[in-house]
């Protein structure tokens, strides 16, 4: 009972990661690209890749352990462009 519950844990945390990677990596190809540089940020490619690399690492890793190095770098590299680099780059570009 207790290795079901676990797993479940684990996929749901797995699932919330993917989620987190995916709408950082989608968000991040809406913003024009000078409004990254305007906001003293790295460039709109080079988040890109950031985010891309996480999110298909993620995808092609999905078996692995949500504690795996992998997944946690990609998984605060989008959290730190949702928390830091989103906000900066929306207060500039005026939808």
């Amino acid at each position: 009972m207790a290795f079901l519950i676990t797993g479940y844990i684990e996929l749901a945390v797995i699932l919330i990661a993917l989620a987190i990677k995916a709408f950082a990596f989608i968000n991040a190809l809406l913003w024009p690209a000078e409004s990254y540089t305007a906001a003293n940020k790295l460039t709109k490619p080079a988040w890109l890749a950031i985010l891309g690399v996480g999110l298909a690492a993620q995808v092609v890793l999905i078996q692995a352990s949500p504690i795996n190095p992998i997944h946690l770098i990609a998984t605060v590299a989008a959290i730190v462009f949702l928390v830091d680099v989103r906000p900066a780059v929306s207060e500039l570009t005026r939808r």
